[in-house]
């Protein structure tokens, strides 16, 4: 019997594979069925930061309705419910889930500035969160912005956050770095307790009928596993904090590999959109299935015994690879294949 208990953030887990941080959170029942189907722990939908904006702009509105007017004015102030847009509903769907469920229920938070991001991070501490998911969603678009300052930003979030909350924070980050390893080290400094990796920024795209932006959603595949697995068998080695890899998970294969790289856990979600919450089994009972076929009697014992630090050849993960795939990949048109000189 593989023992498929993992640690993840200070969190003990019953398995890898977690449900990242989606819509399918946003119903009770829908969190119950990933709960049953084998979730290790559930990343709930994020609180972004505009809608912490808005919170905040649609109080200070209804709060000066009527101030100009005679005192029997007050009994026009409208109830709670008409200006709670989205904050404090989020808290109280955090703490209904934390009341029904009995995995680890992970807190996100989505946005770039501090505003009111220190003290709703309390609030979701205080609404029962295990743990809190800082998701930076950070596009520097001015060309006067130095990288360094870019960085500095991430930092001083980490920083705030961590200086407000007790709870296990974890940051998910992009992989658009100079240098991932360096930032990844300074994260941990500067408070982070886990990284995930990596953010999926979502690409525009134009409607060529109406000449405008489109937002559509495009789910990701398999294929998109392989960035996540170079760089956490990278820091494997190097980052004293908890490792989540995300983007690309969808079968056990997939996870198994980030595993073997270095992962404390995996993340999915474009997966369960496409298969349901019960896909999770699957997945699960997949990687208990291979590793047993594989005389692992742990995930302990599997993870990271592939990363950088351990292969045989580090170097695989490096510019090595690349040059060798380059110089060795044939196209089925190239003349060399097809044994006749090019036309």
């Amino acid at each position: 019997m593989v023992d498929l208990r993992t640690d993840y953030l200070g969190l003990s887990l019953s398995n890898p594979v977690v449900a990242s941080a989606s819509t399918l959170s946003s119903r009770a029942d829908t969190c119950k069925r990933l709960q049953d189907a084998g979730a290790g722990a559930l990343v709930v939908a994020s609180l972004f930061e505009e809608q912490i904006e808005h919170d905040q702009v649609e109080l200070v509105r209804v709060m000066e309705t009527g101030a100009e007017s005679v005192g029997e004015a007050l009994s026009y102030f409208p109830e709670l419910e008409d200006y709670n847009v989205g904050a404090d509903a989020y808290l109280s769907h955090l703490s209904m889930l934390k009341q029904e469920l009995e995995i680890p229920v992970i807190a996100s938070l989505n946005g770039t500035t501090q505003g009111g991001w220190v003290r709703y991070a309390t609030r979701m501490q205080e609404a029962g969160a295990d743990a809190l998911e800082l998701n930076v969603f950070l596009i520097a678009t001015d060309p006067r912005t130095e990288g360094a300052a870019v960085e500095q930003r991430y930092l001083d979030l980490v920083a705030a956050v961590r200086a407000a909350i007790t709870i296990p924070l974890a940051v998910k980050i992009g992989p658009f770095f100079s240098s991932i390893p360096n930032m990844a080290v300074r994260l941990v400094e500067a408070g982070a307790d886990g990284l995930v990796l990596f953010n999926r920024f979502l690409q525009p795209d134009i409607d060529l009928a109406t000449l405008t932006v489109d937002p559509t959603l495009h789910l990701s595949t398999s294929e998109e596993v392989r960035l996540p697995l170079r760089w956490i068998a990278v820091l494997r080695d190097h980052v004293r904090a908890s490792l989540a890899a995300t983007t690309g998970v969808h079968t056990a294969e997939d996870a198994l590999k980030l595993l073997l790289v270095g992962a404390d856990v995996t993340m999915m979600a474009s997966a369960l959109y496409h298969h349901g919450p019960e896909h999770l089994t699957a997945v699960v009972e997949g990687i208990d299935t291979w590793l047993g076929e594989h005389d692992y009697t742990s995930v302990a014992q599997a993870r990271g015994s592939v990363s950088q630090g351990s292969s045989a050849d580090p170097e695989a993960f490096a510019r090595s690879n690349y040059m060798r795939m380059l110089t060795s990949f044939t196209s089925p048109y190239d003349w060399r294949a097809l044994g006749s000189p090019q036309a």
